[in-house]
């Protein structure tokens, strides 16, 4: 089973942790290692939707979940 997230929970159909799993982490930064910002994009998009479905969380609180993982270090 692909490690996506399920929704409304957001946590990962394959392995069942908050997602992005390490797993879905590292085929991600696999998929965008070329364009890190169209990365940091598409998280940023996931992370807004994750905030409306988790009850209206504050995208702060999802930004290390989310986003903060995938900048360049």
């Amino acid at each position: 089973m692909p490690h996506l997230p399920t929704h409304p929970t957001w946590r990962c159909q394959s392995c069942g942790i908050a997602w992005p799993c390490s797993t879905a982490k590292l085929r991600l930064l696999a998929e965008y290692r070329d364009d890190r910002a169209a990365l940091l994009d598409r998280l940023t998009a996931l992370r807004d939707r994750a905030a409306i479905q988790l009850d209206g969380a504050p995208t702060a609180n999802l930004d290390d979940r989310f986003v903060t993982w995938a900048h360049p270090r």
